[in-house]
Order: structure tokens, then C-alpha cells, then sequence
């Protein structure tokens, strides 16, 4: 049973191209997505709060800012930006605090709309392939008018690998969109009691 050449198909199938390229678009954000997930989400809520009430009970709030200020995750960039805006209205600094967590999660979102897009379209993109492939060795079957089935089959065999390829793009992408959607949802949650705790802690009124 003669092998398929991968390489050689991509060369020559234009579906299988877009699909390696969209292999490796994935890859990239996948990777860059991790990298900034491990810094964004270091750091828990519960530990930057006790050490900003630590700085505050020895009245060093300058301290506590340059602190939160310091430290990479989302959350101690939301406590951070509740200490600057100190004094103000509690109701004024719960707004405020919302459009900072806002802020940081578009932050979290970024690329995952791509992965998600990509996940969601390979498997239609090797569907397309593979429909193509398999009226092309129709078409040359009847064009020979000889080979019989095998000529078919071999035909069809290489246009399913459209299908495979698609579905190879698209399981890691939605797996990796799933799994960043839930570590957003996460971060968001765990800003937004954050939030509330700093609020109460200087008891805004």
C-alpha cells in the first residue's frame, strides 16, 4: 500500500496549505496565550490583599501601590488602581474598579477569538478539501475511462486527508479555547472579589 506524502500534498493542495498555516497560526497564539496566562495569574487575590493591608495598617500606602504596581497578575493590577483612586466615593470607586477589571479581561481575551475562529472553521475547511478532492478523481476517472475503482479509492483516500487535517487545526484549538475561557473566567472572578475586599478595606463611604 503506497503511503501518502504529506509534504508533497501540501505542496499541491492548495486546502491543505491554508490548513498548515492555520496550524501553526494556532500554535503560536496557543503558546503565547500560555506564557501570558502564567504571569497574569500568578499571584492570588488573598495574598496581594494581605499584603496591601500589611503596607496600609503601617501607613505606607505609597508602598502597597508600588507593590500591586510591580506585580504582573490582573488582579493586583485592579487592587493597584483601586489605591490610586483612594478618597474617592465608594459608589465612584466600585465604577471605577469595574472598568479596570473591564480593562484587564480584554487583556485575558486577547487572540482567544482567533483560536476560537479556528477551531470552528479547519474542520469546514477539510470538508471543503476533501469534496474538491473527491469530484477531482471523479472527473479524472472519467476523463481516463480507465483504472476502475482503484483509481477511485486512491483518489479519495488522498482527499480525505483534507478531513483529517482540519480536524487536526481544530481539536487543539477548541480544547485551548475552552481552557483559556475558563481561566478568564477565573481571573475575572477572583478581580471582582478583589474589588469588592478592597473597597471595604478602606472603607469608602
Amino acid at each position: 500500500m503506497n503511503s501518502i506524502n504529506f509534504l508533497s500534498a501540501i505542496k499541491h493542495d492548495y486546502t491543505l496549505a491554508i490548513l498548515f498555516f492555520c496550524s501553526i497560526l494556532s500554535i503560536v497564539f496557543i503558546i503565547e496565550r500560555w506564557l501570558y496566562f502564567r504571569t497574569a495569574t500568578a499571584d492570588k487575590g488573598d495574598e496581594i490583599l494581605a499584603r496591601v493591608r500589611k503596607h496600609l495598617d503601617a501607613g505606607q500606602a505609597q508602598q502597597a501601590r508600588d507593590y500591586c504596581q510591580k506585580q504582573p497578575s490582573v488582579v493586583a493590577q485592579v487592587v493597584g488602581y483601586g489605591l490610586a483612586c483612594a478618597g474617592q466615593t465608594r459608589r465612584d470607586m466600585e465604577d471605577l474598579l469595574a472598568t479596570k477589571r473591564l480593562e484587564e479581561r480584554m487583556k485575558l481575551e486577547r487572540f482567544l477569538a482567533v483560536l476560537g475562529t479556528l477551531g470552528n472553521i479547519a474542520p469546514f475547511i477539510g470538508l471543503f478539501g476533501t469534496v474538491v478532492g473527491i469530484i477531482d478523481a471523479f472527473q479524472s476517472l472519467a476523463l481516463a475511462g480507465t483504472g476502475g475503482p482503484t483509481v477511485v479509492a486512491k483518489g479519495i483516500a488522498e482527499a480525505l486527508v483534507a478531513t483529517a487535517g482540519g480536524l487536526v487545526v481544530a481539536i487543539p484549538a477548541v480544547i485551548f479555547y475552552n481552557y483559556f475561557m475558563r481561566r478568564v473566567k477565573a481571573a475575572s472572578t477572583e478581580m471582582e472579589v478583589a474589588s469588592t475586599r478592597l473597597v471595604v478595606m478602606l472603607g469608602a463611604k
